[in-house]
């Protein structure tokens, strides 16, 4: 993800990265204590959080700042924990899906897998050693993202609000992850409110709903702007998610990085697709959606999405909800610092919708 929001300050990006570097040395030393192996985890763990946008901690230390705040350092350590959150998550999601890349590249899985490849052990051995592996960092990931929240210098009750959001973070994305597992199940596609209620879950209280609060907790702000963030987040969260899966099905991978059919091929339950359930076109799309889709398949697919409305659809669903999202941020208790801030991330939206 990126946006036209900037972090306030422009070394707040380096902010985090010390926290999760001092954070990363300590764990180091101590797994190399264990044993050399348990070092080689942690390191490639570590790997996982570099080179990313931030969003998450971006979104932290934007509203906090905006709305007054000025220790960075504090804001930084909430910011880091809200990062290692999201590490735990994606190598989990990996493990789910059963992907041993991400954006082209062995992930941490699949980095174990070739380990036990090269030493000779059988797929199905290789692939399990991968997946353990991973389900063994992202619980590191994990339950240190907490470990990290509580380093924040900060009064208590401000301490305990932070990790109660954490922990609904983690709760929503677990109950949405579930949902996603389970859809396949049903023998129809769910209603478009069902794969909204499912993103929201998954994604948008974890990546917008709590990173946004987060900051505005710790800046002291009172419960109705806290809340108000809230449901902006995760109205616009969920918005960028509904883009997110027209990208899935018809984004331009040399713009995206991310395959154009690859959601199809994956059978992936969303909202273009429980519209189309609704037309005639439907019945040819759930028997291509059946086989282990061609690319010519895929692209009878697109065709068909086009032709039964389900792409137009989904495009205004997605305005519609930017449009809702934004709406929340009209209140008298937003502060226009505030507002003119975030107003800019709807362009994650209408950029993603136009990928």
């Amino acid at each position: 993800m990126d946006t036209g929001t900037t972090l306030a300050h422009t070394d707040d990006g380096q902010l985090v990265n010390d926290v999760l570097d001092g954070f990363f040395t300590r764990a180091k030393t101590r797994a190399s204590a264990m044993h050399p192996r348990y070092l080689a985890l942690w390191e490639h763990l570590e790997a996982c959080t570099v080179g990313g946008k931030r969003f998450r901690p971006r979104l932290v230390m934007s509203v906090y700042a905006l709305l007054g705040g000025s220790d960075r350092t504090a804001a930084a350590t909430v910011a880091a924990s809200f990062e290692l959150l999201h590490t735990a998550l994606i190598v989990h999601d990996d493990v789910v899906d059963r992907d041993f890349t991400r954006r082209g590249v062995p992930n941490l899985a699949g980095t174990y897998r070739s380990l036990a490849a090269d030493q000779g052990s059988s797929r199905d051995r290789a692939e399990h050693t991968g997946m353990s592996a991973a389900v063994i960092a992202g619980d590191l990931a994990l339950s240190n993202a907490y470990r990290i929240l509580t380093e924040a210098e900060t009064d208590l009750a401000t301490r305990q609000r932070l990790g109660d959001l954490l922990d609904q973070a983690v709760m929503a994305s677990a109950a949405g992850e579930l949902l996603d597992v389970l859809a396949p199940l049903d023998p129809m596609p769910q209603t478009v409110d069902q794969v909204l209620e499912m993103s929201k879950l998954k994604t948008a209280v974890y990546s917008f709903d709590t990173p946004l609060r987060a900051g505005a907790v710790l800046a002291g702000a009172e419960q109705d702007l806290v809340e108000a963030l809230g449901e902006f987040g995760r109205i616009i969260g969920t918005a960028y998610q509904v883009a997110d899966d027209l990208v899935g099905a018809f984004g331009d991978e040399s713009r995206t990085g991310k395959s154009g059919w690859g959601d199809l091929r994956e059978g992936k339950r969303t909202a273009l697709i429980s519209y189309a359930a609704e037309q005639p076109q439907w019945i040819r799309i759930k028997e291509l959606l059946s086989r282990d889709l061609t690319a010519r398949e895929a692209a009878e697919i697109r065709d068909l999405l086009v032709a039964s409305g389900a792409r137009d659809k989904t495009l205004k669903l997605a305005a519609d909800l930017t449009e809702r999202a934004l709406d929340v941020l009209v209140q008298p208790f937003v502060p226009q610092t505030l507002r003119d801030g975030l107003s800019p991330l709807s362009r994650l939206v209408t950029e993603r919708m136009g990928a």
